[in-house]
């Protein structure tokens, strides 16, 4: 996802995660941090495939940052053919390359445990970016958005975009969930519903399919084509006599796939959410068709990574904000959440202002 649940024991691990305080302190009994070590030593970076513009962004930014923090850099994507086969192959590399870190934006957050182990037993200290690694003890550190505020963001913006049409009656929408093997989506699609389920329960929102259930809203590999597939179907069984009024969308590939799906079918564009502020849902929000996307910077996102490593290399632990959220199923991962912000056609030229791809577009 710009700048871009799993088995069914991972999903519920996950997904009944609650913030029971938070920390400023490194003061989690698994922190790892004392030692340091050399400058330049190697930081590895394995990112999933580049299937949307954050992912393409951060390898990049990567690349740049590590570089002007003096460390050696090796910042590798898995394909798009083999992408968890690939990316077990690129860490065991930086294992064997002698890597003192690893970040790892996992391709399937469930099938890494071999290769982490491999890579704590090696001294390296692993820090899962953007998406949590499941079922292990051997992840030190996670640094995301707070993926409970982003699915907040979502649903309340659909419901703000449903309350400015002001329709009498009983608004009809759809629920849309990120892949399966993402331990975000969830996360953001539990949170989400718990801002509409009130006004599910009291009928003045309806779900037109009866679909609301994890497992049937999801987009394995948060493909387009099967957002746009299952749309279509959806327009067809349930929306030939009544309107589409809202669309629940995890992020803003999904949310243009759909977009595309309702305008083939002829029919009138619901209020659509989104994620990851890429630059083609910018310019639909800006010409009124997405109504909103969350944005999660990817720019601070890596900036905070390459600072915790940089933290390590000098033997201290690294800033955390929160240590009691993430449970990935084995222990709870020390972590720093950044804020993420909902942004909508009223605020993008400000939210925007310092972003010199987006800012453009909301002119």
């Amino acid at each position: 996802m710009r700048r871009h649940m799993i088995l069914a024991t991972a999903m519920s691990a996950v997904a009944l995660m609650t913030i029971a305080g938070c920390s400023s302190r490194a003061d989690a009994p698994d922190a790892k941090g004392a030692g340091g070590f050399a400058k330049d030593s190697l930081i590895g970076v394995s990112l999933p495939s580049k299937t949307s513009e954050n992912w393409v962004l951060a390898g990049g930014l990567f690349e740049k940052g590590l570089k002007k923090a003096g460390f050696t850099g090796d910042v590798q994507y898995a394909g798009a053919s083999a992408p968890v086969k690939d990316q077990q192959d690129q860490i065991s590399a930086m294992v064997t390359k002698g890597a003192k870190v690893i970040i790892i934006g996992p391709a399937d957050g469930g099938q890494l445990g071999t290769q982490v182990k491999a890579a704590h037993d090696s001294g390296a200290i692993v820090i899962a970016y953007d998406r949590l690694i499941l079922n292990t003890a051997d992840v030190d550190y996670v640094v995301n958005y707070d993926p409970e505020k982003v699915g907040e963001l979502q649903g309340q913006a659909l419901l703000d975009g449903l309350d400015a049409k002001k329709k009498a009656g009983p608004q009809y929408i759809e629920l849309f969930s990120g892949s399966p093997d993402d331990a975000n989506a969830a996360v953001f699609f539990n949170s989400a519903m718990k801002v509409l389920k009130p006004r599910i329960d009291d009928g003045s929102i309806v779900v037109g399919s009866g679909q609301t259930a994890i497992k049937q809203t999801a987009t394995t590999g948060w493909k387009a084509e099967t957002a746009q597939s299952r749309m279509d179907t959806i327009l067809t069984s349930t929306y030939a006599d009544k309107p589409l009024d809202g669309v629940l969308s995890p992020n803003d590939s999904l949310a243009r796939a759909i977009i595309t799906s309702v305008k083939g079918a002829g029919k009138p564009i619901p209020v659509v959410t989104g994620l990851d502020s890429e630059a083609e849902s910018v310019k639909s929000i800006m010409a009124g068709e997405q109504y909103a996307t969350v944005n999660k910077d990817t720019r601070a996102l890596v900036t905070k990574a390459i600072g915790m490593a940089t933290s390590l290399a000098a033997g201290e632990k690294p800033e955390l904000n929160n240590t009691r959220l993430y449970d990935n199923g084995v222990k709870v991962v020390p972590a720093y959440l950044l804020v993420p912000v909902i942004v909508t056609k009223a605020n993008a030229a400000k939210v925007y202002a310092d972003d010199p791809l987006l800012a453009p577009l909301t002119k």
